[in-house]
């Protein structure tokens, strides 16, 4: 006969045991329901409270945080807005649009009074964009040193984006003091074209 016949058998011949063991069983059903009762899963009425003040406080610091992060989608959104203005009224639509400038550079030597002279056309990358390429345009001019101070402002005053880059002065000694010749490295930027070439 297997064993555990042979322990109920055991049980059921001796009452005592029995008891002991339906008593046991009970006071184990009895520590179950008082855990539950007084402890339940989710915690103490205190512990919950605890927890929801401490997500309360998780959910403002959220909010905060996506507040932040709305401001800053506003700025780069509002960054990006003035980038585009800015390159549609400063840069240039094509390489071809060189002559322009060049026009719009005699029209101020003219207007200041200067005599332009040779001229320098080249064409570079500009790093991190593949659209837009930088134009060096480096041009001789030649007259008083009054007359090349006026074509310097007019340069700064420029409705397009001029940079002067380098600037060189010589006075030529056969020449009277009157005369400077002053070669400009001018840069602006261009977009359209593959860049690298030089005219």
């Amino acid at each position: 006969m297997p064993r555990s016949f042979k322990l109920a058998a055991n049980l059921a011949k001796e009452p005592r045991v029995l008891m002991r063991a339906i008593i046991g069983a009970l006071l184990a059903a009895n520590l179950v329901a008082a855990v539950i009762a007084f402890k339940p899963f989710g915690g103490s009425a205190d512990d919950l409270l605890r927890q929801r003040v401490a997500l309360s406080a998780q959910l403002k610091q959220m909010q905060a945080r996506l507040e932040i992060s709305k401001r800053l989608a506003e700025k780069v959104e509002s960054a990006r807005t003035q980038g585009d203005d800015f390159l549609a009224k400063y840069v240039m639509d094509e390489r071809n649009n060189a002559p322009t400038i060049l026009s719009e550079l005699t029209r101020m030597a003219t207007e200041a009074g200067v005599k332009p002279g040779q001229t320098q056309i080249s064409f570079e990358a500009v790093e991190g964009s593949d659209a837009i390429s930088m134009m060096t345009i480096s041009q001789g001019f030649e007259g008083s040193y009054t007359s090349l101070t006026k074509l310097v402002n007019l340069l700064d005053k420029s409705p397009r984006f001029l940079i002067i880059e380098n600037m060189q002065a010589s006075s030529p000694q056969q020449q009277s003091g009157q005369v400077v010749n002053v070669t400009l490295k001018i840069d602006t930027f261009v977009r359209g074209e593959e860049s690298g070439a030089a005219l």
